[in-house]
C-alpha cells in the first residue's frame, strides 16, 4: 500500500461507500502540489499522509483503533474491551488501544529503546509521547513527563501504571520511526501496481509511466520508475497500435464530437507554415484539457471491450483516456508537429514511421494531455497526478521548469526561449493573453470556452462523496489558459499549473 498513489486510494475507497462513508481530503491551498496531502477517513479512524510532488502514500496513521479491526501476522492489534482484559491499573472499559505489555510481548516482540518526546509549552496536560519503534511499524504511548528518567529501561517506565493504552499506530517505510521522519516525503517509494487491475479485471497491468520529458517538435519521452526504461513517441506519427503495445489498452475511449472550440481557429489553408500565429496555439483544439466525464463510460466515451477497436481500427478523433497513467491521447489524422524550439538542434531529424501527412485513413497521437490532479481544481482525482517536465528549458546549472514550477516562472522561461518569433514585445504580450474559463457554471451549451467533460459530477469538487479542506464549499473560481508553441497550460488562481496540453 505505500508508494500508492492518491488517485489509486481514492478511487478504491470510493467503490467501497459503505465501509468508507466520509473521505477529507486536506491540502495546503496556496501550494497545493509541493506540500503533503492528507486523507482523513473519520469514520475509519485512519489518516493517510502523501507527498505533494507525486502524490504517492508515505504514512498511514491509524488514530482510533476503536473504529478497526486490524491484524499483524494474524493477531488482532487490538480486541475490545468485551474480549480483552487490560493489566495493571487499566479497566476494560477504559481500553482504546493496546498496551505496551501486549504489544512487546505478544503482538510483535521486544526492540531497541524507541524515543520520548516531551510535552509542548501549551500543553497543560503534563503528557509527552514515547515512540516504540520497529521496522515499519511504530505505537505512540501517552507517559506523564514525571515518570520519564533516561537512565530507566523502557520497559519498566512503559509497564508503570503512569502509561497510558497506546493513542496511535503509524506505518511508514524505515527501519525505525526516528530514522524515517526525516525523509519521509523525500525518499524513493517502489511504485505499486496501479489499483485498475481490480477494477478491469486485467492479468498484466503495464508499468505506470511516473515522469513525462518534453524536448519540442512534438517529441515526447515516458519515463518508468522500475525498469528505468523510457518510450519516445512523435506526435503526428505513432499510430494507435505502438501506442498499445507499449502504454496498454487505454481505460476509455473518448469519442471527440464538441467542436464549440472551432470559434477560435484559424488554420491556414496552404500546406506552407508560415510564422505561428500564438492565438492558433491558444485557442485551437489543443485547448480540450478535459477529455472525459468520468471513469466510467457514457455516451460518447467506451470502455475498451473490442480490441480491434482499440488496437488502432477506430473512426473519426478520439482520446484514449489512460486514467492511471495520468494522460490522455488524442487520436486524429496526421498532422505536423509544433515548431522547433529556437535554441535547440533538430530533437528528431529522420521520422521514425514516415506517415504521409495527408493519409486520411491512418490515425495517429497528435496530442498529448497531462494532468495535474492538483486538490481542489475541478478535475481532481480523475487521472493520476503526471509529472512533467519541459527538457529543452532545462540547461545544466539552470532552474529545472516541471509540473511543480509555478506558472509565472515557466512563462518566464518560455518568453525567454520563444521570443525571436515575435515582432516586438507588444506582440508578444498580445499573443500571450490568457484564455478565461469559469468551471462553476454547470451545463452551459452556449459558451464557446466550454471544454469536454461532465460538469454535473465535478461541481464545487464534490464528486463521490470527497469534500476538501478550507473553502470547498465555494466555488472553484475561473482558470486561465496560456499558449505556447506546442504548449497549453490550464493555470488555477493561486499559479499552479493544473494540465499541460503538447501538440
Amino acid at each position: 500500500m505505500l508508494g500508492a498513489s492518491l488517485h489509486d486510494i481514492l478511487t478504491r475507497l470510493k467503490a467501497e461507500p459503505q465501509r468508507f462513508p466520509k473521505l477529507d481530503v486536506i491540502h495546503e491551498p496556496s501550494t497545493p502540489v509541493t506540500a503533503p496531502i492528507i486523507l482523513n477517513l473519520p469514520s475509519n479512524g485512519i489518516r493517510l499522509r502523501f507527498d505533494g510532488p507525486e502524490q504517492r502514500l508515505r504514512l498511514v496513521e491509524v488514530i482510533d483503533f476503536t473504529k478497526n479491526k486490524i491484524t499483524y501476522k494474524d493477531r488482532d492489534v487490538f480486541k475490545s474491551a468485551t474480549t480483552a482484559a487490560a493489566p495493571g491499573s487499566i479497566s476494560p472499559e477504559n481500553l482504546s488501544g493496546p498496551t505496551f505489555k501486549y504489544v512487546y510481548k505478544s503482538l510483535i516482540g521486544p526492540t531497541y529503546p524507541g524515543e520520548y518526546i516531551e510535552p509542548e509549552a501549551a500543553n497543560s496536560t503534563d503528557l509527552g509521547i514515547y515512540i516504540l519503534s520497529y521496522p515499519g511499524i511504530a505505537f505512540s504511548f501517552p507517559m506523564q513527563t514525571s515518570a520519564w528518567s533516561p537512565g530507566k529501561d523502557m520497559v519498566s517506565l512503559l509497564s508503570s501504571s503512569t502509561v497510558y493504552v497506546a493513542a496511535s499506530m503509524a506505518i511508514f517505510s524505515g527501519s525505525t520511526w526516528s530514522d524515517a521522519r526525516d525523509t519521509l516525503y523525500t525518499q524513493q517509494l517502489e511504485p505499486v501496481k496501479a489499483f485498475s487491475a481490480f477494477s478491469k479485471s486485467r492479468e498484466n497491468v503495464p508499468e505506470e509511466v511516473n515522469l513525462v520529458k518534453i524536448y519540442g517538435e512534438g517529441l515526447i519521452e515516458f519515463v518508468r520508475p522500475t525498469s528505468g526504461s523510457s518510450l519516445s513517441i512523435q506526435l503526428g506519427e505513432t499510430t494507435p497500435q505502438q501506442l498499445v503495445a507499449e502504454l496498454g489498452p487505454p481505460d476509455a475511449i473518448y469519442r471527440k464530437n464538441d467542436q464549440r472550440m472551432s470559434i477560435h481557429k484559424n488554420r491556414s489553408e496552404s500546406g506552407t507554415h508560415p510564422r505561428p500565429d500564438m492565438s492558433d496555439f491558444r485557442h485551437d483544439d489543443s485547448t480540450d484539457t478535459d477529455q472525459s466525464s468520468a471513469h466510467t463510460a457514457t455516451d460518447d466515451s467506451e470502455e475498451d471491450d473490442d480490441d480491434g477497436e482499440v488496437a488502432g481500427n477506430v473512426s473519426g478523433e478520439c482520446f484514449y483516456n489512460y486514467f492511471y497513467h495520468g494522460f490522455d491521447i488524442l487520436l486524429s489524422t496526421p498532422t505536423a508537429p509544433s515548431q522547433r524550439p529556437p535554441s535547440k538542434e533538430r530533437y528528431n531529424p529522420t521520422s521514425t514511421y514516415n506517415i504521409a501527412l495527408d493519409s486520411p485513413s491512418q490515425l495517429v497521437a497528435s496530442k498529448l494531455v497531462l494532468h495535474g490532479n492538483v486538490p481542489g481544481s475541478y478535475p481532481f482525482n480523475r487521472h493520476r497526478r503526471c509529472r512533467w517536465k519541459i527538457e529543452y528549458l532545462n540547461v545544466p546549472g539552470g532552474k529545472v521548469i516541471n509540473s511543480e514550477t509555478p506558472f509565472s516562472e515557466v512563462e518566464d522561461s518560455l518568453y525567454k526561449e520563444w521570443k525571436t518569433i515575435y515582432k516586438n514585445s507588444e506582440e508578444a504580450k498580445s499573443r500571450q493573453r490568457g484564455m478565461v474559463l469559469n468551471r462553476d457554471w454547470g451545463d452551459s451549451p452556449g459558451s464557446s470556452c466550454e471544454l469536454l467533460g461532465g460538469w454535473e459530477d465535478s461541481v464545487h469538487g464534490k464528486r463521490a462523496g470527497i469534500t476538501g479542506g478550507s473553502d470547498s464549499t465555494k466555488g472553484l473560481g475561473n482558470t486561465t489558459l496560456f499558449g505556447f508553441p506546442g504548449l497549453v497550460f490550464e493555470v488555477l488562481k493561486n499559479g499552479t499549473v493544473s494540465g499541460l496540453t503538447v501538440f
